[in-house]
This record gives structure tokens, C-alpha cells and sequence, in this order.
């Protein structure tokens, strides 16, 4: 029997990477899945592949994560699928990366919205379901930039915004203790997904530089973010809200 069985489990950010990974695993513990993104293909991709391994997943897409109609109308149906919510996993984000004072408000901006708005959007339209089920849990994807500052890239707006995931996910589970919602953020350091592996390519001065501030001087798997928040959207993990975790291969400690 796996530690999720039978939960709703809505994840963002499932067309590849982490958020693949993150649909995989769930499912493997039991949980349906419903997952977004704003690339059909690769959501749907995803959706084959947790199908093949004996899951249950839904997908839904192309939605912009950004446009809060688009999120209103995705939860909605989200929710529909295999009636209400249990797990809201946010993992989807964009952003753009710039020195001060070149970076533009325009990065700025869309960084806070790829970042902030969508975890904020998602989860406000969810919080009703959640509250239905007499409860529920919502896992935020900040980053290790909302803790620390990095040279490589630099993160003027990255940082702001993960340091206002973690914060956000505190309020949240404030207001959410006394309807049964537990929220906990996971603040990643730097992840091998295919995209970074397709941004750095074979530049391994780049790739030392990223990890130079690790302690284990290596990128993490998408598996060792995932397990972590599959235990946190547990029965087992009934205790914990309001926490952060940094898997970051100790970047933070010193």
C-alpha cells in the first residue's frame, strides 16, 4: 500500500523535469494525479509514462500559470477529475536571470510572476477544495535562492522571489491550521533536469561554478527533491507545517 493512496494530488509544472519526476513518484505511492503545463506535448508525455507504470494521471494543458483565469478554470477542472483535492504541488516556475543595475523591470516583473504569482494563484483557487476535504496539504518549490545569494547565475529577482515563496508558505500555513491545510515549502539548490542539462551543455566551468557553493559539489537528482515532498504530502508528515526544507547539498550552511 503506498503513502498516498488514493489522494488527489495536483502538480505543476509536469511537461518534463522535476515536476515528471514528481508526477512518477506520487503515483507510485498511490496518489491520482492531475498535472498542468504549458507544454502539451511533454505533459502528455508525462501522462503515457506514469499510465505505462501502472498510475492514474490526468493532464491538462496547454494553461498558462500566470493568467489567473487560466488558473481559476484549470483548478475547476482539476479538482472535477477525481472529485476534489487532497495535494496541491507546486512546482512549476519561470525566471529570468541579470546583473544589477542591467536587469530590466520587465525581467523583474515576469520573474515575480513566474515565480510568486504562480504558486500564490494556484493554491488560492485550491484552498476551497482543500477545505472541503477537511483538510489538505500544499508543497511549495522555492529555492535555495530565497536563503542565500549567488554569483552563478546572478538572481536579483530569483532570490526576492523564492525568499517570498517561503515566507508566503509560512502565512499559508497560519491560515490554513485551523481548516486542516498544512503547507511546507522545499527550497532546492541546483537540479539536473533537461533543461539545465540543455542550458550548460558541456560547459563544465559553468557547471563547477553552480556547485561550487554545495558542499557535496554536485548537482541534485530530480528523485532527491521528490521523495522528500512525497513523505511531506503524507499521513506521516502530520505534523510538520510551516517549515522549510533546503536540499541544497549544504550550500546554505555556510
Amino acid at each position: 500500500m503506498g503513502t498516498l493512496n488514493g489522494k488527489a494530488v495536483l502538480i505543476t509544472g509536469t511537461g518534463g523535469g522535476q515536476g515528471r519526476v514528481a508526477s512518477l513518484v506520487f503515483a507510485r505511492e498511490g496518489a491520482r494525479i492531475i498535472g498542468a503545463d504549458i507544454q502539451e506535448a511533454g505533459n502528455a508525455e508525462t501522462v503515457e509514462l506514469v499510465r505505462r507504470a501502472g498510475g492514474e494521471m490526468t493532464g491538462i494543458a496547454p494553461v498558462d500559470l500566470t493568467d489567473e483565469n487560466e488558473v481559476r478554470r484549470f483548478v475547476e477542472r482539476a479538482a472535477a477529475a477525481y472529485g476534489g483535492l487532497d495535494v496541491v504541488y507546486n512546482n512549476a516556475a519561470m525566471q529570468r536571470f541579470g546583473h544589477m543595475p542591467d536587469f530590466s523591470f520587465e525581467d523583474w516583473r515576469a520573474t515575480l510572476a513566474g515565480e510568486l504569482d504562480i504558486p500564490f494563484l494556484v493554491s488560492k483557487y485550491a484552498w476551497p477544495h482543500l477545505v472541503r476535504r477537511g483538510g489538505g496539504v500544499i508543497i511549495n518549490i522555492a529555492s535555495e535562492a530565497g536563503l542565500i545569494a549567488g554569483h552563478n547565475p546572478p538572481m536579483v529577482a530569483h532570490t526576492a522571489a523564492n525568499a517570498g515563496v517561503i515566507g508566503m508558505t509560512r502565512q499559508m500555513a497560519l491560515e490554513g491550521a485551523p481548516q486542516g491545510i498544512r503547507a511546507v515549502a522545499i527550497s532546492p539548490g541546483p537540479v539536473l533536469t533537461p533543461a539545465s542539462d540543455r542550458d550548460l551543455g558541456d560547459n563544465q566551468a559553468a557547471r563547477d561554478a553552480i556547485t561550487s557553493k554545495t558542499l557535496l559539489k554536485r548537482f541534485a537528482r530530480p528523485e532527491e527533491i521528490v521523495e522528500l515532498a512525497a513523505f511531506l504530502a503524507s499521513d506521516r508528515a502530520s505534523y510538520i507545517t510551516g517549515a522549510n526544507y533546503a536540499v541544497d547539498g549544504g550550500a546554505s550552511a555556510w
